[in-house]
């Protein structure tokens, strides 16, 4: 019974610090998020609204993003251009970045009233 309670505890503690690896630090987001900055914004609302809004989408929806653009699943020569880069921590930060941001009062409201597409 002992050895087993050993071995429970000791897989859980082990898939918990694997998910922690793998996990994606914000502070160090903000740190390699500079070429993003150009068309998304700093906080992940750009300007000119023919770019995606980052702020506040899912971690993990960013991460399979930046994954699909840098092997090509999907296709846009400008994004695939900034990811190539990229290490998977990397991929990892920049999605917990952009994931921890707001998105500002009105900015969907707006973007419907004028007609574009938020998705």
């Amino acid at each position: 019974m002992y050895r087993k309670t050993i071995v429970t505890a000791t897989l859980i503690l082990g898939a918990a610090t694997t998910s922690l690896a793998w996990a994606g630090d914000p502070r160090a987001g903000e740190q390699k998020m500079q070429a993003c900055i150009a068309c998304h914004g700093e906080t992940g609302v750009g300007d000119d609204e023919q770019y995606p809004i980052l702020a506040g989408q899912h971690e993990d929806y960013l991460y399979h993003t930046l994954k699909a653009y840098q092997t090509g699943e999907r296709d846009d020569p400008i994004m695939a251009g900034q990811v190539a880069n990229l290490s998977d921590q990397d991929m990892r930060d920049l999605a917990a970045y952009y994931a921890a941001q707001d998105v500002e009062d009105g900015v969907f409201t707006t973007r419907i009233n004028r007609g574009v597409s938020i998705d």
